[in-house]
């Protein structure tokens, strides 16, 4: 067994050439209710996961879920996560890129799956494909507030990993997510009244 990252919720190791993601007890949480929240959010994260699959977002493959161990065995997606990767290429792989994974979350809200965690270390870049990880905040849900929540966590990573390139990686985010969500319109205002609401608050 190789750990690949130890988190406050889950440990991700190797086992197998597979990936498996395992939900960790929490000792502060009576057992009963810690085993069941476990139990549920890993059975949400792989319907989310299987979910997003089928209406045409890459995710890594689900082999197999044991719910009374609070385990998913998934495909070990072997790329570099898109966070690193914007980091360092052009700004004309940047627009191809980030238009894509517009398109992709687009595609997302329009099934009614948010993310919930939305962010460029949550994807992994494999043969100029967009790997969407770690659904294990999300929900189903058609709410545009939903939506324009998932965006706003976006878009506050592109600010705080990616602020050199903000601009020209939401313009071209923005370029995508229009062609794929009929919503749109709604989402993006929506986006603008938290937003207006955040730098309310912040005086």
């Amino acid at each position: 067994m190789k750990i690949i990252k130890r988190g406050a919720e889950a440990i991700l190791y190797l086992e197998n050439d597979h990936l498996v993601k395992e939900r960790i007890k929490k000792s502060y949480r009576i057992p009963q209710i810690d085993e069941k929240l476990r139990k549920l959010r890993t059975r949400k994260e792989a319907k989310l996961t299987l979910r997003a699959k089928r209406c045409g977002v890459e995710t890594p493959k689900i082999i197999s879920i044991d719910e009374n161990n609070f385990k998913i065995t998934m495909e070990f997606v072997d790329g570099k996560r898109l966070k690193e990767f914007l980091n360092e290429t052009n700004d004309e792989n940047r627009k191809k890129i980030v238009e894509e994974l517009g398109k992709k979350v687009g595609l997302l809200h329009k099934n009614g799956i948010i993310h919930g965690d939305l962010t460029t270390s949550n994807m992994i870049l494999k043969d100029n494909k967009i790997f969407f990880i770690d659904f294990g905040l999300g929900e189903i849900s058609k709410r545009i507030e939903s939506q324009a929540v998932d965006l706003s966590v976006l878009k506050e990573a592109f600010k705080s990993t990616h602020f050199k390139h903000l601009n020209l990686l939401w313009k071209n985010f923005i370029k995508g997510y229009k062609q794929t969500n009929d919503n749109f319109n709604k989402v993006l205002d929506t986006l603008n009244d938290i937003e207006k609401r955040g730098r309310y608050v912040k005086r």
